[in-house]
């Protein structure tokens, strides 16, 4: 994809004007924080610019050359062929940094993980995909914070919502909503069968309170006595917070904090993320349906990933991409090859819609 000089041009010349707006002192607030950001995005973009320009002008510069000295020729051949060579990389990463982006990319995220079919084996599947999405987590520097989780008696997860905050969380860790399968002899199978269960993932961008304003109105809320695992405070105090968003019939509940008001705060971030998610699926409703196209729709319903034990083998069934490295995977250390290559097919096929 070839960028015109005065699309280049234009890019090194907002840079310019924001450089100067943010040396002048006089900006405040949240336009300086606007105007920060901005800059921020646009830097890398006009650094790959800048060096676009320079390359396409000292190719003009080489091939318009006295022919006269054969060996200045000949040395000028050869930079032609190198920069021949390198100017296409370097316009088609510059393409990328320009398409445009999703809002929620730099957010942290909500990540929510369900067993699902397949009882025990489920759970404890549950419990090996959200301690790879902790070890990745750590690799990329980021903090995870267990929110609420439902445990079963053998070490299995039946549900576990976390925070996971850092930089650009939501835009490493977005395709990877959906379910995910395993296929693998069970710890509770005797005669060594393999089994098939499923756990369902969810990674729901972290809003802000300016992004849903929630009133108060709208909200019934319930209190009630723990239950489960949790020690002797458990059924003693009412502690537990179920939410109900009338509006929507969205529905949260905590009951792993031991106050009712942090139960009550946990809920709530919780509940704003699914509003958020729900708001944003239905803006872009249009956008949404032309990626089920590309790599995927991140619905939580459709199979994406198979993680075949007997093999050592993982699958993810979007862009056919079969990787013999299952316990580097499920242990978070080669996570990091399947999400950087749907993030290129992404950008491959998003980059193709706007050639086409």
């Amino acid at each position: 994809m070839s960028i015109s000089d005065e699309r280049l041009g234009q890019i090194a010349h907002r840079f310019a004007e924001l450089e100067a707006r943010l040396a002048s002192g006089t900006l405040e607030g949240d336009e300086f924080v606007g105007a920060s950001r901005d800059y921020a995005e646009l830097e890398p973009v006009t650094r790959t610019a800048s060096e676009i320009m320079a390359m396409r002008s000292e190719l003009a510069e080489l091939s318009g050359m006295d022919e006269s000295d054969p060996e200045m020729r000949a040395l000028a051949e050869e930079e032609i062929a190198r920069i021949r060579a390198e100017l296409p990389e370097a316009e088609h990463r510059l393409a990328i940094t320009m398409l445009p982006k999703d809002a929620a990319d730099s957010r942290s995220a909500m990540l929510e993980i369900r067993a699902g079919t397949g009882g025990d084996e489920a759970a404890l599947f549950a419990a090996d995909l959200y301690r790879m999405y902790e070890r990745y987590a750590a690799e990329q520097g980021w903090k995870v914070e267990t929110i609420s989780a439902s445990a079963n008696d053998i070490g299995g997860i039946k549900e576990v919502v976390a925070n996971v905050s850092g930089t650009g969380v939501f835009a490493k860790l977005k395709f990877e909503s959906g379910v995910h399968r395993v296929q693998r002899v069970p710890v509770t199978e005797s005669g060594g069968r393999i089994h098939t269960s499923a756990a369902t993932v969810a990674v729901l961008p972290e809003p802000t309170e300016v992004d849903v304003q929630i009133n108060d109105g709208d909200l019934k809320i319930d209190i009630y006595r723990s239950s489960g695992a949790g020690g002797q405070h458990v059924n003693t105090t009412d502690s537990a917070v179920r939410i109900t968003h009338i509006p929507s019939g969205i529905v949260v509940t905590q009951q792993d904090q031991r106050s009712q008001h942090k139960n009550r705060d946990k809920a709530m971030q919780v509940l704003r993320a699914r509003l958020y998610e729900k708001t944003r699926l239905e803006a872009h409703g249009e956008e949404a349906e032309a990626r089920k196209a590309m790599v995927g729709s991140g619905d939580r319903s459709e199979r994406i990933r198979t993680y075949n034990f007997p093999q050592g083998r993982v699958t993810d069934h979007r862009i056919n991409l079969t990787l013999h490295k299952l316990p580097e995977v499920i242990e978070g250390t080669a996570l990091g090859e399947v999400i950087d290559t749907l993030i290129a097919e992404d950008e491959a096929k998003r980059l193709a819609a706007l050639d086409g």
